[in-house]
């Protein structure tokens, strides 16, 4: 088990070699020739900013997505499904290494500018000190390349070059190129199509080597600007706000459409596992270009609850599943399909025996937490917690922190103190903090987030004020 806090300063210069040495390690990887039963592909389909219920299968009157519709009556489907954080960094680098943020120690975006200037030497070396955090753990890429995968980044992706997160090809040159906060290259997947995602299959099929996709476009995550044949579809029954974002998880949901049916016409459907999920939920604002509150960057079902899917025809029995999960699962369960070894003290579950057989997940609380998305101490991600929370059955406990969180103050309030309990069933979009009728559920759940992850600096309120 990685320690959760220490980690010695990166050296920028020497952090920059390593992205850059990575790939050829990488690339020497032999095929494995151990099993006579050719490991399936692995296609991770993240969206980026989107809430929870903005597809028409999470029942949207309004928003068109055919093609994950699809995929839906197809796969295994978590409607309560949840990402630990609300933030697309912290999130996207749980989905990389299968550890909470907490662990992995990328609780943000950023350094937090109020303590180094952003163009000083300081915030850059901070910037490079982050990165450098991917490099305390296997990544899942890593992982499968030891099975004889070849793997493909594209889209969001902010741990440095591909190369340097275990990939064996990609897109995103990365810190401290230019462009390399959060993507560069790799942020015109989708928008400008998929050729280069086609060219990587292409050559993996002409390889005979099993493949893992990275696709996490940039959408529907604003600039909202999507095409307009998309857009003249809400235009005249929304406000613009509303329908820009509208028309940009359709176009999302085309892209990924794009990306399954050149997995169709390669003939690799029955062999190919496809998970989705999307890194952070969004509410968009009906009067500005911006998020609601309570969506991105919080804590409540706006901001970290998404349907999580997972198809693999013939093996995976596809149908509703009842069962909290959580994004910290996919790690093992990609894992345990490819028959990779699945490291030892992941938090997470592999779920690939239930999504077989259809037994009930054998787990009653999913956790998550939350900080701000600029990081106040790199080397101790408390100094930044917000919240933490826990969802058992139709429960759901709120703690409130007191960590810093600078540019963002607006999205976290924190005007309730005190413990918010929801009803997730008969409230789910919790409007009413139950906490007040039921102090054992709350001491329960409190005692349950203490013992999943002590706190040593920050503190909150537990007990209930009748």
């Amino acid at each position: 088990m990685p320690m959760r806090y220490a980690h010695p300063l990166a050296v920028f210069l020497a952090t920059i070699c390593l992205i850059g040495g990575l790939d050829s390690a990488i690339a020497e990887t032999p095929t494995s020739g151990e099993n006579s039963e050719r490991p399936p592909n692995v296609v991770l389909l993240i969206s980026d900013d989107q809430a929870w219920n903005d597809y028409s299968f999470m029942g949207h009157p309004d928003i068109q997505t055919p093609n994950l519709d699809q995929l839906a009556k197809e796969s295994a489907v978590f409607r309560r499904g949840y990402v630990p954080t609300a933030l697309c960094r912290p999130s996207l680098m749980t989905m990389l290494t299968g550890q909470y943020a907490s662990v992995h120690g990328v609780t943000g975006n950023d350094p937090s500018p109020k303590y180094a200037d952003r163009n000083s030497d300081l915030y850059r070396q901070r910037c490079a000190q982050l990165i450098s955090y991917v490099e305390r753990f296997e990544t899942l890429p890593g992982a499968l390349s030891r099975k004889g995968y070849l793997s493909h980044q594209s889209g969001k992706f902010w741990e440095g070059s591909y190369q340097h997160g275990g990939f064996t090809h990609g897109m995103t040159r990365g810190f401290p190129q230019p462009g390399g906060r959060h993507g560069d290259d790799g942020l015109a997947i989708g928008r400008q199509g998929i050729e280069p995602i086609t060219e990587f299959v292409e050559m993996a099929v002409e390889e005979e080597r099993p493949f893992f996709l990275w696709y996490a476009p940039f959408l529907p995550h604003s600039p909202h600007n999507p095409p307009e044949r998309i857009l003249d579809k809400y235009r005249d029954n929304h406000p613009i706000s509303i329908a820009k974002y509208y028309a940009m998880c359709d176009w999302f949901d085309e892209t990924c459409g794009e990306v399954l049916k050149l997995i169709d016409d390669k003939d690799l459907r029955d062999n190919t596992l496809v998970v989705y999920v999307t890194d952070n939920g969004w509410i968009q604002s009906p009067t500005s270009p911006k998020y609601a509150p309570r969506s991105k960057q919080t804590p409540y079902e706006g901001g970290i609850r998404t349907p999580i899917l997972y198809r693999l025809p013939g093996k995976i029995r596809p149908g509703e599943r009842t069962e909290l999960t959580s994004s910290i699962d996919i790690f093992p369960t990609i894992l345990a399909a490819a028959g990779a070894e699945i490291p030892d003290g992941l938090p997470g579950l592999n779920l690939l025996p239930e999504l077989q057989s259809g037994d009930a997940i054998e787990r009653d609380t999913i956790f998550g937490e939350s900080f701000a998305h600029d990081i106040a101490d790199i080397d101790n991600p408390e100094a930044s917690l917000l919240f933490r929370w826990a969802i058992r059955g139709k429960w759901k406990l709120l703690l409130t922190y007191d960590g810093e969180a600078n540019r963002y103050a607006s999205t976290h309030p924190r005007t309730e103190k005190g413990p918010q309990l929801f009803d997730l069933i008969a409230d789910p979009n919790e409007q009413h903090n139950v906490a007040s009728d039921n102090a054992d559920v709350v001491a329960e759940l409190a005692k349950a987030i203490e013992q999943w992850y002590p706190v040593q600096q920050r503190k909150t309120i537990v007990s209930v004020t009748p």
